[in-house]
């Protein structure tokens, strides 16, 4: 089986400017997930998609391939990753090569490391599914939001299923951390809803699904790198 890795990272971000080559513990963001794709040793490519001369070149610095540059119409706010991860399949097989999976690594994903990546692939296979999708633990905290009226009234804001229960009897609850999405390529070029018919989660630590998007984000994810600072020497 042939595996392609495909790490999106186009320029021009609108909140944190550059945020995936923004110094990271020394490295730029990216790197880490570079790195991981190919510590983790299943994929004949690691592929980063961009739209930007100079991430390209900090990406090969890392080992990863840039054989293209991503299109201009592709490098909006507007553009999904899968819209993305077509474009590359079918951008390979113009060069000659094809692969039976894709999997997409986040590069505003740097915690997720090299055994997250094969723990998920290898549920994959084991599923035999046609996608497996990282997932991460938020406990029961959806069970105690709502939205809030004008008047910031708290009547009915809790469920009577919640009211008066502890927090250990309620029921767990799970967010996609846009860590790793690995799909069968096939399945991938037809459909437009990966999560509809034999999709399946892994289940991710928390402190390993930090999404950087803000400097909030940027600096939980600098304080838990040095925490676990052996899992990121490389």
């Amino acid at each position: 089986m042939s595996n392609l890795a495909i790490i999106p990272a186009r320029s021009g971000s609108k909140g944190l400017r550059d945020k995936n080559i923004m110094s990271l513990n020394d490295r730029p963001m990216i790197a880490y997930s570079i790195i991981s794709a190919k510590k983790a040793m299943i994929f004949d490519e690691v592929h980063v998609s961009t739209d930007s001369d100079n991430y390209a070149n900090i990406s090969r610095e890392y080992g990863a391939q840039v054989p293209f540059l991503r299109d201009d119409d592709l490098a909006g706010d507007d553009i999904s990753s899968i819209d993305v991860l077509k474009y590359v399949v079918n951008e390979y097989k113009k060069l000659g090569l094809e692969f039976d999976t894709v999997c997409l690594l986040q590069p505003t994903s740097p915690l997720r490391i090299a055994d997250d990546i094969l723990k998920a692939y290898n549920e994959f296979k084991l599923k035999n599914a046609n996608a497996v999708v990282s997932v991460c633990s938020v406990g029961n905290l959806p069970l105690l939001c709502n939205t809030l009226p004008e008047d910031r009234s708290l009547d009915k804001f809790l469920s009577k299923e919640v009211i008066n229960k502890p927090r250990q009897a309620l029921p767990e609850y799970y967010k996609i951390n846009g860590a790793i999405y690995i799909l069968k390529t096939e399945y991938l070029l037809n459909t437009d809803n990966i999560y509809e018919n034999g999709c399946y989660a892994y289940i991710m630590p928390e402190y390993r699904s930090i999404d950087v998007d803000t400097m909030i984000d940027f600096v939980i994810a600098e304080a838990i790198m040095k925490k676990y600072q052996d899992l990121y020497i490389f």
